[in-house]
């Protein structure tokens, strides 16, 4: 398998940091990761992807190690951020894979630039439209944990997600707490750009072959799957058994050869 190589590009929000997988010869494909990740949610999906394609994941802007933190948060931002990364490491046109956040800023992209969007594979994407603002708006944050000296808020962090996780699995809570301590006291504005899109004005623009994939035992995103083929009738469903939160690095194998089927033929 080709190594991954990591680099930064400039941008107008700073320099973006990226990883990259495969010949640059090779078909792109761009992976945008869900919040408060990095794109180390794809490490073990990048090699699988990069024997065939040129796979680069990136770090949203204000994430992982991507300058950017200080601008509001909005899908809208990360969307044309993203744009600016491919100009600058000289990529025209790309197929475009999200998971949970990742999948919402993919769909702007879609809208916002579709000759330059290939196809979308939309994993674990929530369908944020009137209901779900609301529905969101009376939720308590989903990462969000008040510091504390003694150090309890990290535990917090690694229980709010644990039943979402696989259980024997401690490696994937580590991944996750690692990233959003990166973010800091920001953990919680990828959430609330999701919880502030307007898909419903901007999905009906998306005309691109499109994958929604569904992990079966993620509880806030399995239902959406539905509600996006509605908007989205050139979609297809590819399910995945067992999948929860962490999908990408929970199952590689399985989202990657899901990907790497629908990919086929599209190049």
């Amino acid at each position: 398998m080709s190594p991954i190589r990591r680099a930064f590009a400039d941008t107008s929000v700073g320099q973006i940091h990226y990883a990259t997988c495969g010949d640059e010869a090779a078909a792109p494909v761009l992976l945008l990761h869900q919040s408060p990740r990095s794109w180390r949610e794809y490490a073990a999906v990048l090699p699988l992807l990069g024997q065939s394609h040129r796979a680069i994941a990136m770090d949203t802007a204000g994430f992982g190690d991507s300058e950017g933190g200080e601008l509001p948060a909005s899908i809208e931002t990360w969307a044309k951020v993203a744009f600016e990364l491919l100009d600058a490491i000289g990529i025209d046109r790309v197929h475009v894979i999200g998971h949970h956040t990742g999948g919402v800023v993919a769909i702007e992209m879609a809208a916002l630039q579709p000759a330059r969007v290939l196809s979308l594979v939309l994993s674990s994407t929530p369908f944020t439209d009137a209901k779900f603002r609301q529905v969101r708006a009376e939720r308590p944050p989903i990462d969000e944990v008040a510091p504390s000296e003694d150090g309890s808020h990290l535990r917090a962090m690694w229980q709010n997600r644990q039943g979402f996780y696989p259980p024997g699995r401690p490696e994937l809570l580590e991944a996750f707490v690692l990233d959003a301590l990166k973010v800091g006291r920001r953990s919680e504005d990828g959430h609330r750009a999701v919880a502030s899109y307007r898909m419903e004005d901007r999905i009906g623009g998306v005309r691109q072959p499109t994958l929604i994939v569904r992990a079966s035992a993620d509880p806030f995103a399995a239902p959406h799957a539905g509600e996006l083929r509605a908007h989205l009738p050139q979609a297809t469903i590819a399910d995945i058994e067992g999948g929860m939160v962490p999908l990408p690095d929970q199952m590689p194998e399985a989202f990657a050869r899901v990907v790497l089927d629908f990919l086929e033929g599209r190049s």
